[in-house]
């Protein structure tokens, strides 16, 4: 019974969300916009992507055996093996940064390693083969080719990194895992997996929606203004020094971006003025991160990797604009 209160809370804040009658309201400030945004996720999102990864991600923690992850996926599995799988993930995935998060939460808790599993998280929205394709016929080849480049080479470095940087705590992670009793995945039911699925529903559309709504609140919706002015944007990541491109790989991190809509966004931005260095930052931090997936990450693997793991994508963003600003002066 408490469950389905909060299924029934749940429900009523997503058509309020829904139906919310934004045009009704007398005021245009950043507030608004937030409401917006949250109007336009609840529509666009929820039912046609986030839906349909819940019940995925609750069949994978359902129907998926844990030895099977940790065989293919674990701290001590090949790493070669799991890196390249784990990397290339997001040709087959048309994902945004809040999107993968299902599936994210999925393998990671049914005994993943930090390192492929991060890869995975990384490579999701960032490898999308129809957005690196509209990257290079919008923006130029130089920009669409370095954006697979970097996110393959991202994934990779990021997931090993975190593996290297929390070894200790991994391994003895999975020491655990692999001695647990062996599960009984013949016996799994349809109820269990409604069950799991409801598990990831519930831990992660209130975090999403909360993040939405305040990254609407500081950058707005494309095309508006959130309290952070678009001019002091555009006139920030102008040229290719590395400040202008850590303020990119930030501005990338924490705005939200759906998919497909960081090719358009960036495009406005280079006509204002925008370095090429920056704008490669920008789309090497942008789809793999926001406000909302930020919050999400930490309730599932915790503060500290969480962290550790936005930083990582920030300054290898940063450092990549940095490079290729300067190969293609």
């Amino acid at each position: 019974m408490r469950e389905f209160r909060k299924f029934l809370l749940m429900l009523a804040v997503f058509l309020g969300c829904f139906y919310m009658p934004v045009e009704a309201l007398w005021f245009r400030n950043p507030l608004f916009e937030a409401l917006a945004l949250v109007r336009w996720y609840a529509r666009e999102h929820v039912l046609l992507c986030l839906v349909p990864v819940f019940f995925i991600a609750g069949a994978i923690a359902t129907f998926i055996s844990q030895a099977s992850v940790i065989r293919y996926f674990g701290a001590k599995a090949n790493k070669f093996l799991a890196y390249s799988v784990a990397s290339v993930s997001g040709t087959i995935l048309a994902v945004c940064s809040c999107t993968v998060l299902p599936l994210f939460a999925g393998i990671y808790k049914r005994g993943a390693g930090l390192g492929p599993a991060t890869v995975f998280l990384y490579s999701g929205p960032a490898i999308n083969v129809m957005a690196i394709i509209m990257t290079a016929r919008v923006l130029g080849w130089e920009l669409g080719l370095a954006r697979a480049i970097g996110a393959v080479l991202f994934s990779i470095a990021i997931g090993f990194l975190m593996h290297v940087i929390f070894i200790k705590e991994e391994l003895a992670s999975n020491k655990e895992e692999i001695f647990a009793p062996p599960e009984a995945g013949s016996s799994r039911s349809l109820k269990e997996w409604f069950a799991s699925s409801w598990s990831f529903a519930k831990q992660i559309m209130p975090l999403l929606l909360i993040g939405v709504f305040v990254a609407g609140i500081l950058l707005g919706r494309p095309g508006q203004e959130g309290l952070i002015p678009s001019w002091i944007i555009s006139r920030a990541v102008g040229g290719n020094s590395f400040l202008a491109n850590f303020f990119a790989s930030i501005v990338g991190a924490v705005m939200y971006f759906a998919t497909l809509t960081e090719v358009p966004i960036l495009q406005g931005l280079i006509g204002n003025g925008m370095g090429k260095g920056p704008a490669l930052a920008l789309l090497l931090a942008g789809p793999a991160l926001s406000l909302p997936n930020m919050l999400v990450i930490r309730s599932i693997m915790g503060t500290k990797k969480t962290i550790v793991f936005v930083a990582l994508v920030v300054v290898m963003a940063s450092v990549s604009g940095v490079l290729f600003g300067a190969l293609v002066k």
